[in-house]
């Protein structure tokens, strides 16, 4: 089957004429879960002249559905950075019958680096952004050069202090303005977001690991939490020094960002989408 430029078929006015009346009378909704290596992608959300997640799949929808149709992603990741556990919606204007054969049709047309691992019926009112409560990242830290992981880690040469690390994660609890850990020139209404963990962890004695989970992120706010924290581990900067910089508000206080592909969205939780435990805790790579 060819694959059809789904910048060519927004643009086709015939087609969008035919199925202008398809879109607005959509009467169901669905969630697929998916994950995606982002090395290739220039982040989630369609950008013009760039190559994305979202425009991807949007593509192959377009050609399974035979209509045009609009995704709705559970938060935007930036240029590099993956995600081993996604949520997006969508609408049809015919329901999904044979649920398994849609997801075969998916995973046959779209890249090796997308999957599509299940699809939810859900109430046309779900959203896959404003409904989710939690949302949980990861970033990797190898201090083994090894070619295996050189897409999904952060080569880093010596091994920070972890106790230090852990006490500064801790502080983030008690917090909740994040102004110092964001872009700027962001399109957030608030700063404020509750963080419910973040903790450092030595997987082996070559991997580090950040867990971190929130009912919200800012752009770029994880990648600016882990360069500031191992500005802690490696004591360039002490532990109250690293709590003021947090009371400030102030970005260029804190440490740079770490490059992206190191980071993955692991976890994204619903009130009504079935938690599978074992996927949020596995690796996403092989080690």
């Amino acid at each position: 089957m060819q694959v059809i430029d789904y910048l060519t078929i927004l643009k086709n006015e015939s087609i969008i004429s035919n199925t202008k009346h398809l879109i607005f009378a959509c009467m169901y909704r669905y969630f697929l879960e998916l994950g995606y290596k982002g090395t290739h992608y220039s982040g989630w959300q369609i950008q013009i002249n760039a190559l994305t997640v979202q425009q991807k799949i949007n593509e192959v929808l377009a050609i399974i559905c035979n209509q045009v149709i609009e995704t709705t992603g559970c938060g935007r990741t930036d240029t590099g950075v993956h995600a081993s556990l996604f949520f997006l919606h969508f609408d049809s204007a015919t329901p999904i019958e044979d649920q398994p054969k849609f997801i075969y049709q998916l995973n046959s047309l779209l890249p090796a680096d997308i999957a599509i691992y299940h699809i939810y019926a859900v109430n046309e009112q779900a959203h896959a952004r404003f409904d989710a409560t939690i949302r949980s990242y990861r970033y990797f830290i190898s201090f083994r050069k090894n070619p295996f992981l050189n897409e999904t880690t952060l080569f880093w040469r010596s091994i920070p202090d972890l106790d230090l690390m852990n006490k500064a994660a801790a502080m983030f609890l008690s917090h909740t303005d994040y102004t110092s850990f964001s872009k700027t020139g962001g399109q957030h209404t608030t700063n404020l977001c509750t963080i419910f963990s973040a903790q450092w962890i030595m997987i082996d004695e070559h991997l580090l690991e950040y867990r971190v989970s929130a009912n919200r992120f800012l752009r770029g706010m994880v990648r600016a939490m882990v360069g500031t924290i191992m500005m802690v581990g490696h004591k360039k900067i002490t532990l109250s020094e690293f709590e003021q910089i947090l009371l400030h508000g102030n970005r260029s206080d804190a440490g740079e960002s770490v490059p992206p592909q190191g980071l993955f969205l692991s976890e994204v939780q619903y009130p009504y989408i079935p938690q599978k435990k074992l996927k949020t805790n596995l690796i996403p790579f092989v080690l």
